[in-house]
């Protein structure tokens, strides 16, 4: 197997859910040229950063007609696909209209893996079965992001002489039921501050989704000099998070700071943690009983969030963890 090309979609979470089924691949074809076709802004994670060598976009214009029937395709597409000894793909095709445009380029292996999570079973797992065709079993689900050394370059120079621990809050999602109420996040800070035992600092993570409930704590806040990660590149946002203790939703940036090593507190509602939460043995889930947020007491998010911290202090003054290997054998 020398050119391997996994086709993932789908949001930041979704992506790095399958990064297992991408480790057992990269394990097992150590040699092979493995490419991604997705949102390249998502899978750069990925690009030379142990699993793949290169990274393409799923949104290049003449993609499209790979989706229309009976369609004039792209032949420096057609080769492109051709060129490949296995193609992984997890898109929607339930006509299998995009899998008959493939076969049409000279498409012989190709493995569709789920475009969509059941509720019947944990998400990586899921993502990962496609592979027992290959013969390959995916026993560990925890997701692993590597940060190469640039990424810590940068966010070691947007930390600056920020004093550790670093928590980092990320009190949006994409959905408002997944949303802890920001009072609670409000007292949670305070909660912290007003602790004998912590000198550190706080730092909110923001995307464009976020940009209205941070700037509602950025008002509360306005003379506590936060900082805020902004718009962070992944890669950046991943090696910050190597510094960090994380308090997040069920979101994709929780998924990307359980990748990245940090010491997690995850607040879930209305999601199952048994599906969608990271494997990642530095999480630790609290779920409301009743699946509401807003019945997710203060106390007991304290009370995690304090473990996670004394552990987090242990090593926030060590490296974040480096890839074995950054870029994968030519």
């Amino acid at each position: 197997m020398n050119r391997i090309l996994v086709i993932r979609g789908g949001a930041i979470g979704d992506f790095i859910l399958t990064l297992p089924a991408l480790k057992a691949l990269r394990e097992a074809y150590p040699h092979a040229h493995l490419e991604i076709l997705g949102y390249k802004h998502i899978a750069v994670l990925a690009e030379n950063r142990f699993y793949a060598q290169a990274v393409r976009s799923i949104e290049y214009g003449p993609l499209s007609s790979f989706f229309a029937k009976d369609s004039k395709l792209s032949a420096e597409l057609a080769d492109y696909f051709a060129s490949f000894d296995l193609i992984i793909s997890y898109l929607y095709d339930p006509d299998g209209i995009f899998e008959n445009n493939l076969r049409r380029c000279g498409v012989e292996n190709l493995i569709h893996g789920p475009a969509k999570v059941g509720h019947h079973d944990h998400a990586a797992r899921q993502l990962a079965r496609p592979l027992e065709e290959l013969g390959l079993r995916v026993d560990n689900l925890a997701a692993r992001i590597f940060p190469s050394q640039a990424d810590v370059i940068a966010v070691e120079k947007f930390l600056g002489q920020s004093p550790k621990p670093i928590v980092v809050f990320h009190p949006a999602s994409g959905s408002e039921r997944k949303n802890w109420p920001l009072e609670n996040w409000i007292d949670l800070r305070n909660h912290l501050l007003g602790s004998d035992d912590f000198h550190g600092s706080f730092i909110l993570a923001s995307g464009e989704a976020d940009e209205d409930r941070v700037r509602q704590l950025q008002t509360v806040w306005r003379n506590d000099h936060v900082q805020v990660a902004r718009n962070l590149p992944l890669p950046q946002l991943a090696a910050l998070f190597g510094h960090a203790m994380f308090v997040g939703h069920d979101s994709g940036i929780s998924h990307l700071a359980a990748a990245a090593g940090a010491k997690c507190v995850l607040l879930f509602g209305p999601t199952d943690p048994a599906v969608w939460a990271p494997m990642n043995k530095n999480v630790k889930v609290l779920r409301a009983a009743s699946g509401r947020l807003t019945d997710l007491g203060i106390v007991e998010v304290e009370a995690a969030v304090a473990t996670a911290l004394s552990a987090a202090v242990n090593r926030c003054n060590k490296t974040p963890r480096q890839s074995e290997a950054t870029t994968a054998a030519a």
